[in-house]
């Protein structure tokens, strides 16, 4: 038993990277959530980072983009396109509106991207909607 915990082979990898997605989803769709709050989004758009006439349209689209890849990878549906979107909106977070110290300063966001790259390569794991709809027929 000591030996295989202390070996390097996985323990029960697609159950762990499934658990993590989950959680790794809620979270980016607690964050996302704000989109449905009109007088926070315009609070937002009022930060020096978006003086620009788009300020509003960039606001929802950041955090829309949060909520619609926090519910993808919750519920393990299209698990890639999810990703992708995580790592685009927290990487433009951390690296545009952030100050882009990742090291330091914006490890909250860049964490985010990092799991993004984590669910890209590895898929979604275990209890996911893309397993149900994307089974590969094994009788071929």
């Amino acid at each position: 038993m000591i030996k295989r915990f202390l070996s390097s082979s996985p323990v029960a990898l697609s159950q762990g990277i499934g658990l993590v997605r989950i959680i790794i989803g809620s979270l980016m769709a607690y964050h996302g959530q704000e989109v449905f709050n009109p007088e926070l989004m315009k609070e937002y758009a009022t930060w020096d980072t978006f003086q620009e006439s788009s300020a509003l349209f960039m606001v929802y689209l950041g955090k829309g983009s949060e909520f619609v890849a926090g519910v993808l990878l919750l519920l393990g549906l299209l698990t890639r396109v999810g990703a992708i979107i995580t790592i685009c909106a927290l990487g433009y977070i951390t690296f545009f509106i952030g100050h882009g110290k990742f090291w330091y300063e914006d490890q909250h966001p860049f964490m985010f991207v990092l799991f993004g790259m984590l669910f890209f390569f590895t898929g979604p794991g275990a209890w996911s909607l893309d397993a149900i709809f994307f089974k590969k027929n094994h009788s071929e």
